[in-house]
């Protein structure tokens, strides 16, 4: 397995400065945040470029938004932005292209996910002369009611869009506080699993108790409730050989843009656990 990070957490850095960093800190590559370091479809091929001149892989590029927006402009906007960065990275040769479901609060449970179904379904068939995978990152949400973001929803969306060119960018981390076991999830859906993220997460329960609300925070992998090692291992054994990627949201180490330094420590924490774990 190799290991990366997502560069979101460097966002507020130079692209050229966070590929130096990757390089320098021994990463093997990186996963690069659209919103914070692409600024047009046309520049992602020469920014991928760099990356890899510099010996890194790129794992993927990321596009964050709500791709069931219910306005309708701004939804027909982020799709054909999601469309054409899509189409630069199967040109580049990125392997993989990550986005987000998202819900549409004015319209069914059932109406979202045929929807979405429909949507991505366009998506590949608009890059059928690429392997480029299109994936999933399983986060909830700000609001905590994104689609497709456990077990429940993954059987549902892939029922609906069996093709396997469709995935998952595998984060632990999110399934912790939803009381989901991480293992078993990536067990049963090992074979939509393109990106795993390194993210970790710790639960406070006395607050869980007393409040009834599932309180928690991410932290850097190894440093949560997740065994690595074995995660790993068992990844490991049924077949998994691509990136884990360094989802760095851990306070203790200058997140959200705080303490530059402290972030970049951060970083390096996850990767030194991280190769503990696949030693």
């Amino acid at each position: 397995m190799k290991i990366g990070f997502y560069t979101s957490t460097l966002g507020d850095r130079p692209i050229d400065e966070v590929i130096d960093f990757a390089a320098d800190e021994g990463f093997d590559a990186i996963e690069i945040d659209i919103r914070s370091h692409i600024p047009s479809p046309a520049e992602l091929g020469p920014i991928v470029e760099k990356a890899r001149a510099k010996g890194l892989t790129v794992s993927s590029v990321t596009l964050f938004g709500n791709q069931l927006e219910p306005n309708a402009e701004s939804r027909a906007e982020l799709r054909a932005t999601t469309k054409a960065f899509l189409r630069a990275a199967a040109d580049a040769k990125v392997p993989v292209f990550v986005f987000f479901a998202g819900r549409n609060p004015d319209i069914s449970e059932d109406e979202n996910y045929g929807d979405f179904a429909d949507w991505t379904k366009e998506l590949l068939r608009s890059t059928e002369d690429s392997p480029i995978r299109l994936v999933l990152e399983n986060w909830p949400g700000p609001d905590k009611k994104f689609i497709a973001v456990n077990p429940v929803g993954w059987r549902k969306l892939f029922s609906l869009v069996p093709d396997p060119r469709l995935g998952l960018e595998f984060d632990p981390s999110h399934l912790i506080w939803q009381d989901i076991d991480p293992m078993a999830a990536r067990k049963e859906f090992a074979n939509r699993i393109a990106i795993l993220h390194g993210k970790d997460t710790v639960l406070n329960r006395e607050i869980i108790e007393a409040a009834g609300n599932p309180w928690f925070r991410y932290v850097l992998p190894g440093r949560g409730l997740l065994d690595w090692k074995a995660f790993l291992a068992e990844a490991r054994a049924d077949g998994f050989d691509d990136i884990i990627s360094i989802e760095h949201e851990d306070n203790d180490f200058g997140w959200p843009k705080k303490d530059l330094d402290a972030r970049r420590e951060g970083h390096r924490v996850a990767l030194g656990n991280l190769r503990a774990a696949l030693a």
